[in-house]
């Protein structure tokens, strides 16, 4: 094989690999479509949202649950620090938690798992899963309810970490923050 021969292997080699890291899904069809209106209730510190209230902001949204997640809970550090990092530049960080217990849903616990987790931006309860079944879990493809969505200013979907964890380090948040810093440099 040539040099230029193995140069071209080693970049499309290297483009595919992007393609399978998690958190970057570039292939998912939802990439590239508006996103729809939440259903979601009992908004923690904030009044209740809308997507239309949040024209012109980068939003980052993540389904949760607590408290025996692990991929949350290791995954609320870089919430956390995304929404610390970049709330002065347009980004707004929202929790979605999604009930898994058997016991009842109270919204009073679901606020201590929240302080648990240290958040501090808008949390709500997506009761009955609606907003989760009507934007993820609408076919039988997808496994991981822990998904984040990351919208641009204009409402359109431009990144989707597909579920599990993204930790500080790791490559999947680190693709998460560089899609981030993306979008908050567009107008």
């Amino acid at each position: 094989m040539t040099r230029l021969g193995t140069a071209k292997l080693v970049i499309l080699l290297s483009v595919a690999c992007l393609l399978l890291v998690p958190g970057s899904r570039a292939d998912d069809p939802l990439i590239g479509t508006k996103a729809s209106d939440w259903e979601v209730t009992d908004w923690i510190h904030s009044q209740p949202l809308t997507l239309k209230d949040l024209a012109g902001k980068v939003v980052l949204i993540r389904w949760w649950t607590a408290p025996d997640c692990p991929y949350c809970a290791a995954t609320a550090p870089a919430l956390n620090e995304f929404h610390e990092q970049y709330k002065a530049r347009g980004l707004v960080v929202l929790g979605f938690y999604h009930h898994k217990a058997r016991t009842p849903l109270e919204t009073a616990k679901v606020q201590r798992y929240a302080e648990s987790f240290g958040f501090q931006f808008p949390v709500a309860i997506d009761r009955d899963w609606k907003t989760l079944r009507r934007w993820w879990l609408r076919d039988s493809k997808r496994s991981w309810t822990s998904v984040s969505f990351l919208i641009d200013r204009h409402g359109v979907i431009r990144t989707i970490h597909p579920g599990g964890e993204y930790v500080r380090g790791d490559r999947a948040y680190q693709t998460l923050k560089a899609k981030i810093e993306e979008l908050l440099k567009e107008t």
